[in-house]
């Protein structure tokens, strides 16, 4: 698995946090650096960067506001099927959000949920969840899906 993010890495606590999770479950960082220019120029240039770094055979899943915002079982069961199409590329755009390019390009697009989230937070969240989800899909206590 591979995730193609916009923004450098940085040092820090949610640096260290995603580099656990990453390596639990295979993920690789690609960060692009920040567009620069106007709005629409910025994503313009993150998204050929995105593009660049997506193979044709790639499942791409891209994480934006918009998309589906399924629980973290829903999450793996979703996961699963990905994982059965070849190599996963998880996209994070900048912070003028992604040009109509990468969006066209995804195999799905999910949402993390309706909280805005710092680019290095979103990092976390997905490589936690893709943890979890690993987990869920093979019975192991990490996840207790029990409420009171």
């Amino acid at each position: 698995m591979r995730l193609v993010a916009v923004g450098r890495e940085s040092s820090g606590p949610a640096q260290e946090l995603f580099v656990r999770y990453a390596k639990r479950v295979g993920l690789e960082l690609i960060a692009l650096a920040d567009g620069v220019g106007s709005p629409g120029e910025i994503k313009r240039r993150e998204a050929a960067a995105i593009l660049g770094k997506i193979a044709g055979s790639d499942f791409v899943v891209v994480l934006d506001e918009g998309g589906a915002m399924p629980d973290s079982v829903g999450f793996s069961r979703l996961f699963a099927g990905w994982a059965e199409r070849g190599r996963v590329v998880f996209v994070i755009g900048g912070a003028e959000g992604l040009d109509g390019a990468v969006l066209a390009r995804a195999g799905v697009v999910v949402s993390l949920g309706r909280l805005t989230l710092p680019h290095m937070l979103a990092r976390v969240v997905l490589a936690e969840q893709l943890y979890r989800a690993k987990c869920i899909l093979a019975g192991h206590p990490y996840h207790r899906a029990g409420r009171p």
